[in-house]
């Protein structure tokens, strides 16, 4: 028996009110509303990196002017360039989620940036995830297109987002707190929207304003668990092996004095798009259950076994449930794997091998950001046709899910979600309903 007219609407619905509920315009005003410090002293300078970048500084301009202030300056690096909320602010767009061109040239135009704001001056460093990449620039001695190599070693890996920004932030020119190194002559407040698992300010972004708890053999050594480094590039080698011995700074640590005047507000994170997602889901008559434990390691093997949760249990106990999970999934690609997705893509076509044939079911997998790997697809939604739908159009979906392309299976079956960029990131939501019938 098929599912209800319209609930697989209601799945998008809960979606859309997840993402809406972590827009960054709106958190930052409401953050920059219980600051009236902010406002009474010194000119304020917006820094504004990030998938986010856009609408925060369109926000802290709409703030600033309210208190009857403009921005003395700044810059907005972003997935795109655009127009500027403010013509002091300059727009330049980096590039993701491998640095390029447009990285090297937002770094440059942050580094011009933060030598023209005075002593005693506030910087506001707007930050949301993928700044990683946008402002990629490597450090002194290491060769561009070995960094560059590096993050597609790093994206290939399987390893999380928190264990990848650990590796890349050692090597750029403003991770690892380097960013509040520069700013250390002025008042710094950083307003984050988060994109990773336990909202760690060092991971998110690459922790520009905060200290690194990393060390250079630390990092060596996180290398070498994960197989990469006999094919880390050699400037890259080099670079820790300085620091490890000292003919290199390490990185600034807690209690260094750059941090002393540095300020951070987490103003999204993943716990509240999923606590809107969870009201959603009651208000259009589900019964929401909230998982709290993050949603992490391997797509495929996630989506199955939330799939096999939903299944679980009598008829009785999943009448009209709603669960829903959060966090962010990772995807080990071999070698010889060319496919093309992403890993709530990934997760969907897994769960739905696992779903197939049976009524009243259904997932939703998608990023919170409206782009699920390099692709233009937010991500998924599968019921229990979804398989067969796949077979149906041609394609073989063991195949699709065993050389991770996800993208073309799910296509087949008309089961992608396509958003655009949703101008915010606080990682991925899973929306798995079973229906009354």
């Amino acid at each position: 028996m098929p599912e209800p007219l319209g609930s697989l609407d209601k799945l998008i619905a809960i979606y859309r009110a997840a993402v809406a509920a972590v827009a960054p315009g709106p958190v930052l005003i409401r953050a920059l509303q219980h600051e009236s410090d902010e406002f009474s002293r010194n000119p304020v300078w917006v820094i504004a990196l990030g998938k986010a970048a856009h609408p925060m500084a369109k926000a802290a301009v709409q703030m600033l002017s309210s208190r009857g202030k403009a921005p003395a300056g700044g810059l907005i690096v972003a997935a795109a360039a655009g127009p500027a909320p403010h013509p002091s602010l300059t727009v330049v767009g980096g590039d993701h989620p491998e640095p390029g061109a447009g990285s090297l040239a937002a770094a440059d135009a942050l580094d011009r940036l933060v030598k023209t704001i005075p002593p005693g001056d506030t910087a506001w460093v707007l930050l949301s995830g993928g700044t990683t990449s946008l402002i990629a620039a490597p450090q002194p001695g290491i060769a561009a297109h070995e960094l560059k190599a590096l993050y597609g070693q790093l994206l290939r890996s399987g390893l999380d987002i928190k264990e990848m920004n650990r590796v890349r932030k050692r090597f750029t020119r403003w991770g690892s707190g380097r960013l509040a190194r520069s700013l250390a002559h002025a008042r710094v407040h950083c307003y984050i929207v988060s994109d990773v698992i336990g909202d760690d300010l060092a991971a998110i972004g690459s922790g520009p304003c905060a200290p690194d708890p990393s060390t250079a053999r630390d990092v060596r050594n996180a290398l070498v668990r994960a197989g990469l480094w006999d094919g880390l590039g050699p400037s890259l080698r080099q670079h820790l092996d300085d620091v490890d011995r000292g003919r290199i700074p390490e990185t600034p640590k807690s209690g260094d004095p750059v941090f002393a005047r540095v300020e951070s507000t987490l103003i999204a994170t993943n716990r509240l798009a999923l606590e809107a997602a969870g009201r959603r889901a009651r208000e259009l008559g589900f019964i929401p259950e909230i998982v709290d434990t993050p949603l992490a390691g391997e797509a495929a093997i996630a989506g199955e076994r939330i799939a096999r949760t939903l299944l679980a249990g009598s008829r009785e106990d999943q009448l009209s449930r709603c669960v829903i999970l959060g966090g962010e999934t990772t995807v080990t690609i071999g070698d010889q794997d060319e496919g093309l997705g992403g890993r709530s893509q990934e997760l969907a076509l897994a769960a739905a091998r696992v779903l197939r044939g049976m009524p009243a079911v259904a997932l939703l997998a998608a990023g919170t950001d409206g782009r699920d790997g390099p692709t233009d697809a937010a991500g998924a939604i599968v019921d229990g046709t979804t398989w067969e739908a796949v077979a149906a159009a041609g394609r073989d979906p063991e195949s699709d899910l065993r050389h991770h392309d996800s993208y073309a299976a799910l296509a087949s079956a008309d089961a992608l979600i396509k958003t655009g960029p949703t101008g915010t990131n606080v990682m991925d939501v899973v929306i798995a309903v079973r229906w009354r019938l």
